[in-house]
């Protein structure tokens, strides 16, 4: 009995002291069974640490020039808050800086707006390319929205996965690309 109560004090204080660490897996849920984990990166801004990030395929591997021929699942779990009105202005800069422009950005924008929620320490946020190449957000299990444009999905994955991504080394990490 005195095992079992100090494991669970244990796994408790281990919650509170990270929870990040607690919760790091409560959207792996959404990743659909036969995909595989490519890499996993912590993007960290001065000394900020931001999230960490996981991408999943259905084999495993990713490849920017093949990066049409699977499914990916990108899940990336906060470690600060953050307000979804500043994700999407983020979204909105990245893709300005890699020079997208497409004619319903704005709505795609917009959309986020809805769906996304502000974030806390330790919440998660994937995003779950289904089957016809829409994007399907999650927070843990539940289905925040999808957007139902195939351009979007590969836009908006390209903020972590393009070569032309502003955090080269963790795109690395994050793509498999560094060994």
């Amino acid at each position: 009995m005195n095992k079992l109560l100090n494991v669970s004090f244990a796994v408790g204080l281990m919650s509170v002291l990270s929870p990040s660490l607690a919760l790091a897996s409560q959207c792996d849920v959404a990743v659909p069974d036969e995909q595989t984990k490519v890499g996993e990166t912590r993007l960290s801004v001065l000394f900020w640490d931001v999230y960490d990030a996981r991408l999943f395929t259905t084999n495993g591997d990713f490849d920017w020039q093949q990066r049409k021929q699977q499914r990916k699942t990108l899940v990336l779990d906060y470690l600060r808050d953050i307000k979804a009105a500043d994700l999407v202005d983020k979204t909105a800069e990245e893709w300005q800086r890699l020079g997208f422009d497409h004619q319903d950005q704005q709505q795609w924008l917009d959309t986020l707006n809805q769906i996304w929620p502000n974030i806390k320490e330790g919440d998660c946020l994937a995003l779950v390319e289904n089957e016809d190449g829409h994007a399907d957000f999650y927070q843990g299990d539940k289905l925040l929205g999808t957007i139902e444009n195939s351009t979007f999905t590969e836009q908006f994955l390209a903020i972590w996965l393009s070569p032309e991504s502003r955090y080269e080394d963790e795109r690395d990490e994050l793509t498999g690309a560094s060994s």
